[in-house]
């Protein structure tokens, strides 16, 4: 999946070692905001010191984020199961510039350019009389 937007938000870096392994981990988050006529916000992370420092997300950058989504379950302290999305970024690319769309248009449409003359309206067209039937049926049904 991919989403296009600007980094509004850079959260701070997490990091810690693998319980199973006790190999070190990284994890940075980043708040993507849409420019559609609604905005739409999406968190998303970017796991590992190489990824981070490959992307170099910063503020205020457009951006086409491409992502997996996976859902997580853990064990809450009463014995019930909870669950979370993670939504974790495996390629990002500065946006195109045709991605981008002017706010206040949706997204998907093309835009007109204000130069461009508007299209002459069509011609009206006559009604034209049903085709005759090619034999004659012998039924009394009007289909």
């Amino acid at each position: 999946m991919e989403i296009t937007g600007k980094i509004i938000e850079v959260l701070p870096v997490r990091s810690g070692n693998a319980k199973a392994t006790g190999n070190p981990w990284m994890v940075q988050e980043y708040v993507l905001e849409t420019h559609e006529t609604y905005p739409k916000r999406m968190m998303f992370n970017v796991f590992g010191e190489d990824k981070i420092k490959q992307f170099n997300i910063q503020l205020g950058a457009e951006l086409t984020v491409s992502f997996d989504i996976n859902a997580r379950s853990w064990q809450r302290q009463d014995g019930t199961t909870a669950w979370s999305n993670d939504i974790r970024a495996w390629n990002v690319q500065p946006a195109a510039a045709g991605q981008i769309p002017v706010p206040g248009t949706a997204p998907g449409y093309a835009q007109q350019p204000a130069s461009a003359a508007p299209a002459a309206p069509a011609a009206p067209v006559a009604p034209t009389a049903p085709a005759a039937p090619a034999e004659e049926s012998t039924d009394d049904l009007p289909f």
